[in-house]
């Protein structure tokens, strides 16, 4: 089967964003790695430009476009990563911006794409649907898609902060990645495998939006009976996206799940411990790697802490409900 991106895809995505990207830091301290069992080696997305690596996609796939196409303008539709990723690429290229977001998507990822002049037209993503709104928004504008995920271009981005990782630390025996629509797990599997044959690759996801892991299961795409319930709201799909899917159900070699009350203890693990402020999306492999859903004995440990958006009151409401419910520091 001919996967729709290739290892060559990627290194030419990591020259289109050289000089554009934040070569984002790694992080890796003794308590995490006590914790975890293994050397742990996080790559920070959560300092990539707008607080994600949907940025690395977005620009990219914005980028690539014909001029007449950047100037009549781009739309996507987000819970609020990918939108502030596509305003940004939007005004770096002159390229007007439209995206469509749900209208529970976090107050401060929403202000953030109209702070950098992207339009909004927001849905209810228990009804609505979002895929044929953006479809006819596009047509009516004439604006150019571009998916959070299902795109090569995009995939092909996002698989640079896992090359960025790679290359700086070779000895990395297993990489963990978040997975929502699929796309960073796809360019990071290509590119991981290609750099480090015998890499092991995981995704995760949260336990009540498992829908790759239940795709994996069935052994093709699924689709979830309702819209998850989950903490990590850019991770709640209902199934993959198809070009990611073909990629990641070959490719990667597990997928594993977090409850929430895990995520929201990485989140106050990654602020105690490694000064890194995660949203609980962005958290998810990290959730995986603390609460020991892998067997990492041993190995060297590539996780990606994916995003960072995530204002100061949910986020202290989420660890603050963590260790209240608990009893104990979230750290702990």
């Amino acid at each position: 089967m001919t996967l729709p991106i290739t290892p060559d895809d990627v290194v030419e995505a990591s020259r289109a964003l050289r000089g554009i990207a934040v070569r984002t830091p790694h992080i890796s301290v003794p308590a995490l790695n006590e914790a975890a069992g293994a050397t742990v080696i996080v790559k920070a997305e959560n300092m990539q430009r707008t607080g994600s690596f949907k940025f690395r996609g977005a620009y990219h796939h914005a980028a690539s476009l014909p001029d007449d196409a950047r100037q009549r303008g781009i739309i996507g539709a987000s819970s609020g990563n990918h939108a502030q990723a596509l305003a940004l690429a939007g005004r770096l290229l002159d390229a007007p911006t439209m995206v469509v977001i749900p209208s529970d998507a976090p107050r401060a990822k929403v202000e953030g794409a109209v702070a950098l002049g992207a339009d909004i037209v927001v849905y209810d993503r228990r009804f609505g649907d979002r895929d044929g709104l953006v479809a006819d928004l596009a047509e009516q504008h004439g604006l150019t898609i571009i998916p959070s995920a299902n795109s090569p271009l995009v995939m092909a981005g996002a698989g640079t902060a896992a090359m960025e990782l790679i290359a700086d630390h070779p000895e990395i025996t297993t990489l963990v990645v978040p997975v929502g629509g699929g796309g960073l797990a796809a360019g990071t599997a290509v590119i991981a495998k290609d750099l480090r044959p015998g890499i092991r690759v995981v995704g995760v996801e949260p336990r009540s939006a498992a829908d790759t892991l239940a795709s994996l299961r069935a052994g093709h795409r699924v689709s979830l009976a309702e819209v998850p319930s989950t903490v990590a709201d850019g991770l709640g799909h209902t199934t993959p996206s198809e070009l990611p899917w073909q990629v990641n159900s070959l490719l990667l070699d597990d997928v594993v799940t977090v409850a929430d009350h895990d995520i929201t203890a990485a989140m106050g693990y990654a602020f105690q411990h490694l000064k890194c402020v995660a949203e609980p999306s962005g958290a998810v492999a990290l959730a995986a790697v603390l609460a020991h859903r892998l067997d990492l004995a041993g190995q060297t440990v590539g996780v990606v802490v994916s995003g960072g958006g995530v204002d100061l009151r949910m986020f202290h409401d989420l660890t603050s409900s963590f260790r209240t419910r608990n009893g104990t520091p979230a750290h702990a």
